[in-house]
């Protein structure tokens, strides 16, 4: 993404990450989805509202990465982990930790971070 440039709902939820008041959206039957969303995916509920995203999230499914696309080519290898906090899961990079040691179950906080093949700003965990 070219500096100054910004995507939308995505970098405001980033930003709200960096500021240590990440949330989520949940619809009233306790779904939980991150922004933008109008509509509950799973019920179709439009009564959506944010709720705080918790400090810490456990990794449901992971992947390492040792021949990446050009995009994160600096980056390799690295693990790529899907994160459930509480209700909502986030999608992003396992740092801080070596890729054999990331686990299902692992306890990780998340923040922003850059990605070194691009700069572009990205999602990042640490184990806590």
């Amino acid at each position: 993404m070219s500096e100054g440039v910004r995507d939308g709902e995505y970098d405001d939820w980033l930003d709200a990450v960096e500021d240590d008041e990440g949330y989520y959206v949940e619809c009233e039957n306790g779904h939980g989805w991150l922004p933008p969303r109008r509509v509950c995916p799973d019920c179709g509920s439009r009564e959506l509202h944010e709720e705080p995203l918790p400090e810490a999230g456990e990794v449901a499914t992971h992947s390492a990465v040792h021949v990446p696309t050009p995009q994160f080519e600096d980056d390799a290898p690295y693990v790529i982990a899907v994160v459930h906090f509480g209700p909502a899961s986030i999608t992003g990079m396992v740092r801080g930790a070596d890729p054999e040691d990331v686990e299902i179950g692992t306890v990780v906080g998340v923040e922003v971070g850059e990605r070194a093949t691009t700069g572009d700003r990205a999602v990042v965990f640490r184990p806590r």
